[in-house]
């Protein structure tokens, strides 16, 4: 299982990678592989704002149906619609293709996160 050092990660398997106070979040391959072919990605819409641990979007898989939560709160300020067309990418490469980039509330809530190590571990328990 690929995790990269420098990200922040969730127990609910989403990446967070801050860039110049923006988050952008995606997808884990734990999760990716968890979820099977995905099919389907609804994004968030761009200038809505959410609060930490709220749903911002589904993915669809062949498997399931997944509520996308965001493990930090602020404002959308840009979604990646490549996965309109293809959200088969978040399965070839999850830490590529980000589903949305949010400007942050709150940096503190980056300190609740895990970060690559705590996450490793977090997988193998499972």
């Amino acid at each position: 299982m690929k995790v990269i050092e420098g990200l922040y990660y969730s127990k609910e398997h989403e990446w967070i990678k801050v860039v110049d106070g923006k988050a952008y979040i995606g997808i884990t391959e734990f999760a990716a592989h968890a979820l099977g072919d995905i099919v389907f990605v609804e994004l968030p819409e761009v200038d809505a704002d959410f609060n930490k641990d709220e749903v911002i979007g589904v993915i669809e898989s062949v498997k399931a149906a997944s509520d996308m939560f965001t493990p930090i709160s602020g404002t959308v300020i840009e979604v990646n619609e490549n996965l309109e067309d293809e959200p088969q990418l978040l399965n070839s490469n999850p830490f590529e293709n980000h589903i949305a980039v949010i400007e942050l509330k709150d940096e503190s809530e980056l300190e609740e996160l895990m970060n690559s190590e705590e996450y490793t571990r977090f997988c193998e328990e499972k």
